[in-house]
């Protein structure tokens, strides 16, 4: 069944990747965004050939805005945020304005009909040893300020209203607005563009998913609201449990030049080490099926058409 769906971020890393599968799947799509990241919005612009696609240039923090783009809304993907304990470290007033305070007002002017989709971050589960599954049920310790917001806005939208939240393992592969500062990202993007890569805290272990499977996980909850709402979901690939260093070893698989260097010195912000279950998921019958390998052939054909790239010389 065809659904009006509101994305919000929808020109980010994620958000355009999810308004292209929406669209596909053949539901009306809005995208708010406001543009703080220029000419993003460029890897997007084939969609407005698409009747079904709107674009909003918006804040989720005006109230007007938020309660214009809400009223023809049936589900609600609220992708907007300070992602990243660095970025949010670089202004925490915006970060808890933007990550907690548009969350209190989506919760506050949304019907109780209308289905949200929540993406947190698996980093609320703070530091662990990394050796027993972090499940749904494992206490919330975020230390950064961004695990701290996005946590707390999860606590509000999962408090009343239909919400699916999902906490989302470290995210990669290609996308309209590329991220670079993202794990396996950045690992394939210097193996490739330097051919060195300098690990701290080698030994701390992540879980891994990919953008599209993200996206996808998103339509099955659509699909299965009734089933899965009022409940948090960890999102990831349970095949992709590594430390850091088997991550880089994974990617000097395909980039044989790679030369890695393991520093005595250098810390998360996050304190990020932890190994995670993605059971309740498959159990509400979604798996994520892109693997590592996949994602990584996929960023070094990705990577190929950047170019030289900006400020680089041509050495």
């Amino acid at each position: 069944m065809s659904q009006r769906v509101l994305v919000t971020g929808g020109l980010g890393y994620i958000g355009s990747i999810l308004c292209e599968q929406l669209l596909a799947a053949g539901h009306r799509v809005t995208a708010l965004d406001n543009l703080s990241f220029g000419t993003g919005q460029q890897g997007v612009y084939h969609l407005c050939a698409n009747p079904a696609f709107d674009f909003v240039q918006g804040d989720v923090r005006d109230e007007s805005c938020m309660r214009s783009a809400l009223r023809s809304a049936d589900v609600v993907v609220h992708l907007a945020a300070i992602v990243g304990a660095p970025a949010c470290d670089r202004d925490p007033l915006l970060t808890t304005s933007v990550n907690l305070e548009s969350v209190r007002l989506l919760h506050r002017l949304r019907s109780p009909d209308q289905l949200v989709l929540y993406p947190n971050t698996n980093s609320g589960y703070g530091a662990t040893s990394g050796k027993a599954f972090c499940t749904e049920d494992s206490p919330l310790e975020p230390i950064s300020l961004y695990g701290r917001t996005k946590v707390e806005a999860e606590r509000v939208l999962l408090s009343g209203g239909r919400t699916v939240a999902f906490r989302l393992a470290t995210v990669f592969g290609m996308s309209p607005r590329m991220r670079l500062d993202l794990l396996v990202n950045h690992f394939v993007y210097a193996a490739v563009t330097d051919g060195t890569l300098v690990l701290f805290e080698k030994e701390f272990k992540r879980n891994f998913v990919h953008v599209r499977d993200v996206a996808d996980a998103m339509l099955h909850a659509m699909d299965h609201a009734d089933a899965m709402t009022g409940n948090v979901f960890n999102l990831g690939l349970d095949s992709a449990n590594l430390s850091k260093e088997e991550l880089a070893l994974t990617v000097k698989k395909h980039v044989a030049k790679l030369y890695i260097h393991f520093a005595p010195i250098g810390q998360d912000p996050d304190k990020r080490n932890y190994v995670v279950s993605s059971a309740r998921l498959r159990e509400a019958g979604f798996v994520a099926k892109r693997s590592l390998d996949d994602g990584i052939r996929e960023l070094l054909k990705g990577y190929r058409m950047f170019g030289r790239g900006m400020f680089r010389n041509a050495g």
